[in-house]
């Protein structure tokens, strides 16, 4: 994700307050001392040392206060008693967090916990994989950018290819065998055609059109029109030969409303479409355009969400950002790795364990290349509220979630 995508909001709570270690809010210089070793991963009373790196500077400080808050919330919650939390600028850039991770490994730490940006975990991945008192200590990042996602870098955030798959697979087992794309001419929104292009063949079902529009452009009828033409001209129409065609949607608030008036003016209505689209929809308010009542999304559960949400605005006195959730579950995981056994278990063995781990955000599990699977609901946009119509699975597997 990208720091432009995020807006201001909270006040600094200093999480290093209850931790045992002390918290940083500079980056820290590189390690460059010959023979530097990490300190110990466990303080004088014995917990483990987990640094936590986010963007607590610049344009972005503000969202990383409310993850911060939120790590902290969950040490309370969850009684993880284990941990010695420690909190580190990782900045918006590469260098940052380069900075901030050789600081964590200085002081000991066991686990590192964000960065935040897809840029900053990549850059992560040679001091993770080159081992020794430098490096070596996993990172589990807050990005949802798969590409970061390497051995030893994984990526907590709910990336956008698995929401696509989750809402193509209930369009298809509910009959819809014919699909379209419209999206921004941009690296995500050709991302999301290919997700769609490749799951849709993949399940049976057929692209029919797939149409990438200028991203800054205001007059969006000719490709609406053109995507149109595309869809008409093959089974019959939007409506018949091969039934209802859906019309991957991958496009957020504000920008949504004009692109639904000309998908609408082109002829592709809710009449004869079904209209799908990703988590950039699941946010508040999303049912006020009338156009886009009926249509489906893939996300968390919003139920255990909002139980989180209420929580934190009855301690902190505002909402949180969207991606406080992934700060929160990132220190309950933490928690459940410590207690694998004494001094706790943060190999990529234990982190990749196959019946997953159970969060605010519902159930995710990481895979050996440090990508995350997770579970998702279907939900479908009703006026003032959105009500899930394919609850989100409760196991990976037969066994148990952790």
């Amino acid at each position: 994700m990208r720091p432009s995508f995020f807006a201001l909001m909270a006040t600094l709570f200093l999480v290093g307050a209850c931790s045992d270690a002390p918290q940083t809010s500079t980056p820290a210089k590189p390690a460059t001392t010959p023979g530097k070793s990490a300190g110990s991963p466990t303080t004088a009373s014995g917990k483990t040392r987990i640094a936590l790196l986010l963007p607590l500077s610049g344009g972005n400080a503000a969202l990383g206060q409310s993850l911060q808050q939120a790590a902290e919330m969950a040490l309370f919650d969850t009684g993880a008693k284990e941990l010695a939390l420690s909190t580190y600028d990782s900045g918006s850039t590469p260098d940052a967090a380069v900075e901030a991770y050789r600081k964590a490994r200085t002081a000991g730490s066991a686990l590192v916990l964000g960065p935040l940006f897809g840029t900053s975990a990549t850059a992560l991945a040679p001091l993770v994989a080159q081992g020794g008192p430098m490096g070596g200590a996993n990172v589990v990042s807050f990005s949802n950018d798969e590409s970061a996602a390497s051995r030893g870098v994984f990526i907590m955030g709910i990336a956008a290819p698995p929401q696509v798959r989750r809402v193509v697979d209930h369009a298809i087992d509910a009959g819809i065998k014919r699909f379209a794309t419209f999206a921004p001419h941009t690296p995500y929104g050709e991302q999301m055609a290919r997700t769609l292009e490749s799951h849709v063949a993949v399940r049976g079902g057929t692209v029919v059109a797939a149409e990438l529009f200028d991203a800054n452009s205001n007059d969006l009828m000719i490709a609406a029109r053109r995507l149109a033409g595309e869809t008409q001209g093959k089974s019959g129409g939007t409506g018949g030969g091969d039934g209802k065609l859906a019309v991957l949607v991958p496009v957020p608030p504000p920008r949504l409303t004009s692109v639904l008036s000309a998908l609408t003016a082109a002829g592709l209505d809710k009449a004869s479409v079904q209209f799908i689209g990703t988590g950039v929809w699941d946010v508040p308010g999303i049912g006020a355009d009338t156009t886009l009542r009926g249509a489906w999304y893939a996300a968390p559960d919003p139920a255990r969400r909002a139980d989180f949400e209420r929580r934190y605005v009855s301690t902190y006195g505002r909402p949180p950002h969207r991606l406080a959730t992934l700060a929160y579950d990132g220190v309950a995981l933490a928690g459940h790795l410590a207690r694998l056994k004494p001094g706790g278990d943060f190999s990529a063995e234990a982190i990749t364990n196959p019946n997953g781990w159970s969060g605010v955000d519902g159930i995710f599990r990481f895979l050996p290349d440090g990508r995350a699977e997770r579970a998702l609901a279907v939900i479908e946009v009703q006026g003032d509220r959105n009500v899930v119509i394919s609850p989100a699975p409760g196991t990976f597997t037969s066994r148990p979630v952790n």
